[in-house]
């Protein structure tokens, strides 16, 4: 019988901080690099879906995420790169979180993750 470590840890957040654990959790088994200003950004996109790009670009600055609407479009292109956010529409271009993701933003949200991590065991 195997012998397993569990962690059992409960908090309770608000909606944002855990949509920020979400985006987190998801690039982290994903292997994308996000720094902390993506990662408000992107949690910004998730709480503000299929916004128009140069809205949103003004929003970012409002919020001090960016200091300019360019570095929020530098930001936003770099994360299509990475499969981060789709863009929709040919002109007045929308920008929505990609599904994948998978956010959950609504209402009470519980996020119930079970991960096993085990070293490797030779034969």
């Amino acid at each position: 019988m195997a012998i397993v470590n569990k962690v059992d840890l409960k908090l309770k957040v608000n909606i944002n901080n855990s949509i920020k654990y979400q985006i987190l959790t998801f690039c982290f088994f994903e292997r994308i690099v996000i720094s902390s200003s993506d990662l408000e950004f992107l949690a910004t996109l998730a709480r503000n879906p299929k916004m128009e790009i140069s809205k949103f670009c003004v929003l970012l600055t409002e919020l001090n995420i960016f200091k300019s609407a360019q570095s929020a479009r530098n930001a936003i292109s770099k994360a299509e790169k990475k499969n981060l956010v789709i863009k929709k529409g040919t002109n007045k271009k929308t920008i929505i979180l990609n599904k994948n993701i998978n956010v959950q933003k609504e209402g009470l949200v519980l996020l119930d993750y079970k991960i096993l991590g085990s070293e490797s065991q030779e034969a």
